[in-house]
């Protein structure tokens, strides 16, 4: 777990990754996918604000209840210490969210005198350009060329600046913000603000649908994935990290601050199961943006969070990488492949306005239409040569998952069409393109001889996708060829109680570790075929696979339990919410009936 025991705050705007010191090390500006100010978790010169004791000391971190308002406390040797605490502002004000790209921190003492420094060390282009600071009078402007950043505060400006030592006698306060003038003083900002904000995070927490077992993995699991959600236009980044690797030395290394459309569904699903409904809304708006954007219905499989951009990937040659694991990348060369599966995912995620009665939106004739052009997309793809699920950069095939969510964006269409109480014909127009995409799968990815689907037509290998079989409704639980192929995953990709994507080797060669999301889809396999209690064993290790905060990242290794990937990563954190709510059990049996 080592490097990635990390903590995260966030607004729907901005977010910090603060590791077991109290140091801010990874955190993107003005908006998620921004350059980092801070990014020493990658490496490079500088790039942190850490408050640095002294003499050695030892720390304990907590969030403040169900909120992402994180404490840090520093206990050095002496036994003095002191309480760090870490928000990004979020309330109502003025009849709207308020949610600015805005740090507060306040440095406390709880026990002795407790001697530190003060760091603040921030970068701008990746860390290629160290921001200058300015000392005013109550505050610490930092320039780079024409952007800038200031930090108000009640501590001695000089001593930031400086890097002087300093004794916390009393709480200090700062604000790290855009570069405009506070008014009121420090204290009574951070203070209105950590009211407002707590009040906000408790407020929102209560009213989530939880299941009896797993709460408190639920609940940080929910916030954390609101974390990842930028509220401006409602999309979902896949992580708030960039390049740090899926095992050591890889070269696995990929940006994740883009919204990939195949997570579309599992989002929404969790969002839903979550009653989170007004994220689930601003989630479905973004979808629905990026559908109509797209004059004929072709999708790329992934888009930034502010659509109409393309994220050409690049590199950082400033920052050395996770552990000195390069390289940085900026930016995906996944966004140019073609990935038909995205189709079936945005269907299915659209869906839900059709069907969900507490929407103020729902779904309309209009809508379908545009969802009609995903559809003549998926069935004209269903059948050619892709790069996949997993985005393989050296080959194409006709990969069964995205002929199967091809499938599902015709199935789903036609389901649609009865919902609207459209003319016979237009269902049955998507119905007998569904039938013959689900009658080539069936003759084309099915291995009689193994008894089980495999990855792509024609093929030996498999891969962990072919789990979502019964999840989409393309074969029942208990169908023998879906049980057969979980039972071939099983004996193929199984290592412990973990699972790999897939084992043959790709452009990198083979995988070396785990893919988290996928150990996800094995549980709800097994489950779904009546192993519960197996399934609940490996829900539970993947529980103390999480980092002492309560985050999962995308990989973690079989045998050390140590994560690896980008993090905290959105699909994990799905993957805890949609699991732990299906195998715990319900109010009613744990609390009414349990004797």
């Amino acid at each position: 777990m080592s490097g990635l025991d990390l903590g995260v705050i966030g607004n729907g705007t901005i977010a910090s990754l603060i590791d077991e010191q109290g140091r801010h090390v990874w955190t993107c500006w003005p908006r998620l996918d921004g350059d980092p100010i801070f990014h020493a978790l990658l490496g490079g010169e500088g790039g942190f604000w850490s408050v640095e004791p002294a003499r050695p000391a030892t720390a304990r971190r907590r969030y403040v209840g169900n909120t992402a308002i994180l404490e840090t406390e520093l206990e050095d040797e002496t036994g003095a210490v002191i309480r760090i605490t870490d928000l990004a502002p979020r309330c109502r004000r003025f009849g709207r969210m308020f949610r600015p790209a805005t740090l507060l921190r306040r440095i406390e003492p709880v026990q002795g005198r407790f001697p530190c420094t003060v760091r603040l060390r921030a970068n701008s282009r990746y860390g290629a350009e160290p921001m200058r600071p300015v000392a005013l009078s109550n505050s610490l402007r930092l320039i780079s060329g024409d952007e800038a950043i200031r930090l108000t505060t009640d501590m001695s400006v000089a001593c930031i600046a400086e890097e002087l030592p300093i004794v916390v006698h009393a709480p200090i306060h700062m604000i790290l913000s855009a570069d405009t003038s506070v008014l009121e003083s420090p204290a009574q900002v951070f203070r209105e603000l950590y009211e407002e904000t707590l009040f906000y995070w408790q407020e929102w927490s209560r009213y989530l649908s939880v299941p009896f077992e797993y709460q408190d993995v639920v609940l940080r699991a929910a916030i954390t994935l609101k974390l990842c959600a930028f509220e401006e236009t409602g999309g979902v980044v896949a992580a708030l990290t960039t390049s740090i690797p899926e095992a050591p030395d890889s070269g696995r290394n990929w940006d994740y601050r883009f919204c990939w459309l195949r997570d579309t569904y599992f989002t929404v699903h969790a969002l839903n199961r979550l009653g989170a409904t007004r994220t689930m809304e601003d989630y479905l708006r973004y979808i629905t943006t990026v559908v109509t954007l797209s004059e004929d219905g072709t999708l790329l499989p992934l888009y930034p969070i502010l659509p109409g951009s393309t994220p050409d990937e690049t590199e950082a040659p400033a920052l050395s990488g996770y552990r000195g694991m390069g390289p940085v990348r900026v930016g995906n060369a996944a966004w140019f492949q073609r990935q038909h599966d995205v189709y079936g995912s945005v269907v299915m995620a659209a869906a839900q306005m059709f069907y969900d009665h507490r929407l103020p939106v729902r779904g309309d004739l209009e809508l379908f239409q545009l969802l009609e052009r995903l559809g003549e997309q998926a069935a004209r793809l269903a059948l050619e040569p892709d790069a996949g699920i997993w985005e393989y950069r050296g080959r194409e095939r006709v990969h069964t998952h995205s002929a199967l969510m091809c499938w599902v964006a015709c199935s789903r269409l036609a389901k649609i069409a009865g919902v609207l109480g459209l003319p016979e014909e237009r269902g049955d127009y998507w119905r007998a393109h569904a039938a013959r995409i689900r009658r080539a799968i069936l003759e084309e990815a099915w291995d009689a001889e193994r008894q089980t689907f495999v990855e792509s037509f024609g093929g030996k290998d498999l891969d962990a996708a072919l789990l979502l079989m019964h999840e989409v409704g393309f074969l029942a639980a208990d169908d023998p060829r879906f049980v057969g192929t979980v039972e071939a995953i099983e004996r193929d990709l199984r290592r412990g109680n973990h699972l790999f994507r897939y084992k043959a080797p790709d452009d990198f060669g083979e995988p070396e570790n785990a893919f988290t999301v996928c150990t996800f889809w094995f549980l709800d396999a097994l489950a779904a075929i009546g192993r519960k209690d197996e399934a609940r064993a490996i829900y539970e290790e993947l529980i103390s696979c999480r980092n002492s905060l309560g985050l999962l990242s995308e990989d973690v290794n079989p045998l050390t339990k140590e994560l690896w990937g980008n993090i905290p990563q959105s699909y994990s954190m799905v993957g805890l919410i949609i699991s732990g709510m299906r195998l715990s059990k319900t109010w009613e049996e744990a609390f009414w009936r349990d004797s």
